[in-house]
Formats: C-alpha cells, sequence, structure tokens
C-alpha cells in the first residue's frame, strides 16, 4: 500500500495462495476475542510506552478492539490483533516511516483477515510502505529499488505471542485474570484466589 492509503507493491500471489509463513493454531477469529490485555501488558508485549499507547488511543492510530476506556477508571483491553498491530507501528516508528503512512498501513491492517496477518511481510521505502504476501513479491520489489527494509509479520506474530504467554490477559466475559507462564508473578494468583 502506498502512503495514499492505495495498494502497492509488486505482483504475486492470488487470493487465498499461501505467503511465507505457515498458519498455526493460536490464529483465531478477532470477532471471537475472550481474552484483553491491559494497556500495560500490551506496553511490554509491544515494547511501547504508556504514553504512546494511550497517544495511539487517543488519535486512533491504534485502538483497543476488546474494550475502549470510557472514562476514568475503566481500563483499555486490546486484543491478540491489536498487540501485533502495535509492535508493528513500533518498528515502523523506529525505521523513520512517517506517521502518515503508518497510519495508511494501519488501516490496511484493520481491513485484511486475521489470518492474512500471520502471511504478510510489509517493506517500506521510508516514504512507501509495501505490502507482499509471497517471497517473489518481496524480491520483484527489492529489485525494481523501492524497498528498503522490511518486517515479516509472521515473526511479529511469533514475538508477540511469545511476550504475551509471560503476561496476564484478562477473560472478556469474567474479567478473571490469566496468569502468565512466568512463575514469578505471585500477585495475579493472589487476585484470582481472592475473587
Amino acid at each position: 500500500m502506498s502512503g495514499d492509503g492505495t495498494a502497492g507493491g509488486a505482483p504475486g500471489l492470488g487470493p487465498g495462495e499461501s505467503g511465507p509463513y505457515p498458519l498455526h493454531s493460536s490464529a483465531a477469529d478477532p470477532s471471537t476475542e475472550t481474552i484483553g490485555y491491559r494497556g500495560p501488558t500490551a506496553c511490554a508485549a509491544a515494547g511501547i510506552t504508556y504514553r504512546q499507547l494511550d497517544y495511539w488511543a487517543r488519535t486512533g492510530l491504534v485502538e483497543p478492539s476488546v474494550r475502549p476506556a470510557y472514562g476514568s477508571g475503566t481500563q483499555r483491553l486490546y486484543s491478540f490483533r491489536d498487540v501485533v498491530v502495535l509492535k508493528i507501528v513500533k518498528r515502523f516508528l523506529d525505521t523513520g516511516v512517517a506517521l502518515q503512512n503508518i497510519r495508511a498501513a494501519v488501516q490496511h491492517l484493520r481491513e485484511c483477515g486475521f489470518r492474512d496477518l500471520e502471511r504478510m511481510t510489509l517493506m517500506s521505502d521510508g516514504a512507501t510502505v509495501y505490502e507482499c504476501s509471497s517471497p517473489d513479491e518481496v524480491v520483484n520489489l527489492l529489485q525494481g529499488g523501492q524497498g528498503i527494509f522490511g518486517i515479516a509479520v509472521g515473526v511479529v506474530w511469533r514475538d508477540v505471542e511469545a511476550a504475551l504467554s509471560q503476561l496476564h490477559g484478562e477473560r472478556v466475559d469474567t474479567g478473571e485474570t490469566l496468569v502468565g507462564h512466568n512463575p514469578a508473578d505471585e500477585l495475579a494468583r493472589r487476585r484470582n484466589r481472592a475473587v
């Protein structure tokens, strides 16, 4: 996709054809999200500050899809997909892509099917963001001189998955805190016993 939000990139696979990243069983339909992640957890998994998270939510760059904040005292809840997008935004910012182009990329990611994200590679020359869903598309883009760096969304996906497995989630239906695999965190276990 280009900086103005139009699709960009090289010719490649057609709809339904597999990209460079295999699917795994953790891919879920975002409409059936039963686990949300509070702001501090989303920040830790995405490698951003709470100030960035808050600003991005208030400006509509990346809003929580599970539960937005409804005033003081309510907690935003981010889905797994939201956290993946947060980490992608962070990587784009770190490489100097303009915020306007990042907004166009985020809008495109929102429109993509949930399973499509894991197969995607995003390439950029700093001014334009291109979506590639096959190794051939990446090669064609590089041969054309357009791509300087790439973000393999499947790798980001797995990084976020690993980070969130160590952190805490929250069941959307019951509010129960789901303890990550971090054995050093006794607080969440105590909180669950008290409920």
